[in-house]
């Protein structure tokens, strides 16, 4: 019976956690435009925007890409490369017995590019992402309603998590890099379970689990482990009904540390 289900919020990010690129840059080389790493990092240095929310700032703010039109970042939606069987992995969550997780997308990419990118997978309500306002007549870029990076993330979860009534124990995060550090603190503080897709130092040791694959379907091992109870056997022979094969699951943990004697200061490792 539905009332008996045990309810969870399933929040992602995006941008290389449940695809292998960064939307500004698949932006940028598809209109020919040069050096966005280097813009976007030296934005992050002197914190002028939220970490994650660099793109939205040159897209309003930078020359170059002031010609960016809504139908270009439909455009760079279409040509980003997902993250293999994530389609699997909504039909699965959805069929857990006792369970039912509710996925949305929480990014601080352009919205237009995750609906493209996510079509037939991810509902269009489930998707939060950086919301543009745009001049009616030129199509220009005008203003920015919302940016889901840094804080912004956490604020769109507890609106998710409050509109779906589920306790804060019942959510699950998942992330990649350095815009993802505040909400991973915020669901760890308050018992949820938080996953890493990426070695990023900053998020590697907040994270509950890390799950390192190039398959969207990983992020079901450590959910079946921690959250349903399943031992790995059973999460296999769930895999193998599927046709498919936990090839390679290594439980390794790994330190990185630089020894120097004492009163020294570390030196830079080449």
């Amino acid at each position: 019976m539905d009332q008996f289900m045990k309810r969870y919020l399933l929040a992602s990010d995006f941008d290389q956690t449940l695809s292998f690129n960064d939307s500004g840059q698949v932006l940028s080389e598809m209109l020919g435009i040069s050096g966005f790493a280097e813009k976007a990092a030296g934005l992050a240095d002197i914190h002028l925007v939220q970490q994650g929310g660099e793109l939205a700032y040159l897209l309003l703010h930078d020359p170059e890409y002031r010609r960016v039109r809504r139908e270009d970042l439909v455009e760079v939606g279409r040509r980003i490369r997902l993250k293999q069987n994530l389609r699997l992995l909504s039909r699965l969550l959805e069929s857990l017995e006792g369970y039912r997780f509710t996925f949305y997308v929480i990014s601080a990419a352009p919205e237009e590019v995750i609906r493209s990118a996510l079509e037939g997978i991810v509902p269009e309500s489930h998707i939060f992402g950086t919301r543009f306002r745009y001049d009616e007549r030129t199509g220009e870029i005008q203003s920015i309603e919302r940016v889901s990076a840094g804080y912004g993330k956490v604020a769109v979860l507890e609106e998710l998590r409050t509109r779906l009534a589920v306790g804060y124990d019942r959510v699950v995060y998942v992330g990649d890099g350095s815009s993802d550090v505040h909400v991973m603190l915020h669901v760890n503080r308050l018992g949820g379970l938080t996953i890493a897709v990426s070695e990023n130092r900053f998020i590697t040791p907040i994270a509950r689990r890390t799950i390192l694959s190039d398959d969207g379907l990983s992020v079901l091992v450590p959910i079946l482990e921690e959250i349903v109870g399943w031992d790995p056997s059973r999460i296999r022979g769930l895999f193998a009904a599927h046709g498919l094969v936990l090839q390679d699951w290594d439980k390794i943990r790994t330190d990185s540390l630089t020894i120097a004697p004492a009163g020294l200061a570390p030196q830079a490792v080449a």
